[in-house]
């Protein structure tokens, strides 16, 4: 290890989740360094589309000794705007970024690591890997099986419905990015099909308050890790049927058929030059409206419990989904274009392969790897359900740092 530059802690990204950590180390006097492959928020930058929105209020965008400054905290910022949000909030503690410096290979030896990276190694007693949740888009094996003249983009390629080739589209995948992108190409006058898989939805307003302000009074969203029955579930759950937008509007199956979209189930599998859906698109959608009228009843609780009633707006229940009869295949001569906005998984290529499980998904305990001094952050629901969301990543970074600091004690 001799030649490494040294310091206590690497952060590995520059984006909500690492300046997080980068404000509490500060907080801390903790030395440390942040190494950004790209710049600072390049997600939010590069690979976003360009009518993307928050989908969390405004006021949410909480960060360590940091909050929105604008004047609009029940609004929902662009993607440029969350960009300029925490490249402010860089400068705010003079964060001690890198830019353009990729990490390459991490080695442990005798209770240390040596990062190795573009810019040369760092050697360090610590490393928290903020890459985020969204910036390795997942497409399955399928696509490999579709006809070649056909584009296929994910969420990250996307910009706007004039990059899209001639022809009908197929979105795959019905969380929050492929009805957002199946929206927004309906209302551009393209031919849109959407596979449906398990969903979560939920109205964008309630009582006259938003879903993300119900979540954070009655506490869901602060519910840890060790309190849940199944995790490994849980954080597999599909992004909230959301669209941050100024007239506040819901997004769902319904309003989306509305615009021209033509549902299908779950993308099954091709044979010839068709596609196959799976039969079980009203079964999702029955256990989604089930989902979210438990969600409703819990708020209409709070409400009683609370005596709101004549504070907020009456209890309107969305209407249950209008299912129909989906197609159960489709002709893939017509598709110009195929959107796999079928999640994502992050990946660890400088990590030894054995702290992968077998789907190379990244094994930890609430963000602390079996290897001392090795952390994540900001994944979905890693030690609280809104791990992910950039009101998450202050909590659970503040929760690491004094993890490290209690380890270092003890050595």
């Amino acid at each position: 290890m001799n030649g490494a530059r040294s310091t206590e802690v690497v952060v590995i990204g520059g984006g909500q989740a690492g300046l997080a950590m980068s404000r509490c180390l500060t907080d801390r006097s903790i030395d440390h360094v942040v190494l950004e492959r790209a710049e600072v928020a390049n997600s939010w930058t590069n690979e976003r589309w360009d009518s993307l929105r928050l989908l969390t209020p405004n006021w949410m965008s909480r960060l360590p000794g940091f909050s929105y400054q604008g004047d609009d905290p029940d609004g929902y910022m662009t993607a440029r705007e969350v960009a300029a949000h925490l490249d402010t909030y860089r400068r705010s503690f003079d964060a001690p970024v890198r830019t353009g410096v990729a990490v390459t290979r991490i080695v442990t030896s005798g209770g240390r690591h040596l990062v190795e990276t573009t810019d040369g190694p760092w050697h360090a007693r610590a490393v928290v890997m903020a890459t985020g949740a969204c910036s390795n888009p997942h497409v399955p094996a399928l696509s490999t099986e579709m006809p070649d003249r056909i584009a296929q983009l994910t969420p990250i390629d996307y910009r706007n419905p004039g990059q899209i080739n001639e022809g009908s589209v197929l979105v795959v995948g019905a969380s929050a990015s492929g009805l957002q992108i199946a929206d927004e190409l309906a209302r551009a006058g393209r031919e849109v099909t959407l596979a449906v898989g398990d969903h979560v939805r939920l109205p964008r307003m309630y009582r006259g308050m938003d879903i993300h302000w119900w979540m954070d009074t009655i506490g869901q969203l602060d519910e840890r890790y060790d309190e849940v029955e199944d995790i490994v579930r849980a954080r597999r759950l599909p992004s909230l049927q959301l669209i941050g937008s100024p007239e506040r509007r819901t997004l769902g199956l319904d309003t989306v058929t509305a615009a021209g979209v033509q549902l299908v189930g779950r993308l099954a599998g091709r044979s010839g030059h068709r596609a196959q859906f799976s039969g079980s698109f009203a079964n999702m959608c029955t256990s989604a409206d089930l989902k979210q009228q438990r969600l409703l009843d819990r708020l209409d609780e709070y409400v009683d419990d609370h005596g709101l009633d004549a504070e907020l707006g009456p209890a309107e229940r969305p209407e249950p989904t209008s299912v129909g009869r989906p197609a159960l295949d489709m002709d893939l001569r017509s598709v110009g274009t195929i959107v796999w906005a079928t999640g994502f998984r992050p990946v660890y290529p400088w990590l030894d392969e054995s702290l992968l499980d077998a789907r190379g998904r990244l094994i930890h305990d609430g963000g602390v790897l079996s290897v001392p001094g090795l952390y994540v952050l900001g994944l979905p629901f890693m030690r609280r359900r809104k791990s992910s969301f950039i009101d998450g990543v202050g909590p659970d970074a503040a929760d690491l740092v004094a993890h490290f600091e209690h380890a270092a004690a003890r050595t």
